[in-house]
């Protein structure tokens, strides 16, 4: 029977995600092969890795939290994860990918959290445990913009004097490896001027106009691919949040696309002229 990913990370059912990092990060210090010498410390650290990268994905956790491990089991009525792993040849790269049982469409998984090593090394950093498997393996830094990294690209790359293309999935991370065959980039996302990032969701912020808060009104606003327009009702405070379901980033895993929230910020003039002034006394704003 499988370990409850709960009980392997020390934790009861329902823990928050910050609980989720803190303990992951205490059991994967605590059975690291380069720090714990014991025979099942490689296995029990696989297991702790197995667990965090279900229970630190919201979907994957949702899945597991409903229907346990059969969430994963591609024989299981309830799985929606599982599936049939495959490598294809893309040019001088292997790239392995999965077919998804529930939603009919291919799921490319370039590195993400397959590797143990690789989830330690990004919750991590590169320092303090020694050489592990997944170094020896060359790592090279490609920068990004950030719109590149949300919509995935195509890049031409030099690595050791020869030309190589490589493609970028769509909601790559910021720190995050991806694994070409024989060898590793390392995404660098450079910070935009619209968007922030939190998780699969994004963030921008909105100036309104006193007038537009108070009476309400009809906005255009930035997405990843082209403005949508919005309606902002009448009486909208400052500070309110508009979600629009589906303008995230892409998980760079498959597994659906985050939400975009407008934060509305009322804009107040710093210079009026007197007809203006006496007319928000007259209103007695």
């Amino acid at each position: 029977m499988k370990p409850d990913f709960y009980d392997t990370l020390g934790l009861a059912k329902g823990a928050s995600a910050a609980d989720i990092k803190s303990a992951y990060r205490k059991k994967a210090m605590e059975f690291h092969p380069d720090r714990n010498k014991a025979p099942d410390a490689e296995e029990k650290f696989k297991e702790i890795n197995g667990a965090y990268e279900v229970l630190s994905n919201p979907q994957k956790k949702s899945a597991y939290d409903q229907f346990g491990h059969a969430a994963f089991d591609p024989s299981s009525a309830g799985s929606n994860f599982g599936g049939h792993t495959h490598t294809q040849q893309n040019g001088p790269f292997n790239f392995t990918w999965q077919s998804s049982q529930g939603g009919g469409q291919d799921d490319f998984d370039f590195g993400g959290f397959s590797n143990p090593f690789d989830i330690f090394e990004q919750f991590f950093g590169n320092g303090g445990m020694g050489q592990s498997r997944s170094r020896q393996v060359p790592t090279y830094k490609i920068q990004l913009s950030f719109i590149d990294a949300a919509n995935g690209c195509k890049k031409e790359i030099v690595l050791d004097g020869s030309r190589r293309k490589v493609t970028i999935p769509a909601g790559v991370d910021d720190g995050q490896r991806i694994k070409f065959g024989d060898f590793i980039l390392y995404i660098d996302v450079l910070p935009d001027k619209i968007f922030t990032r939190e998780g699969n969701n994004l963030f921008i912020n909105q100036d309104i106009t006193l007038v537009q808060a108070i009476l309400g009104d009809e906005l255009s606003v930035p997405t990843l691919d082209k403005p949508l327009k919005i309606r902002i009702k009448p009486g909208t405070q400052p500070g309110t949040l508009i979600r629009l379901r589906g303008h995230g980033i892409t998980d760079v895993q498959g597994f659906g696309k985050g939400d975009l929230y407008i934060r509305l910020n009322l804009f107040i003039p710093t210079k009026l002229t007197t007809h203006q002034k006496e007319l928000i006394k007259e209103l007695g704003l």
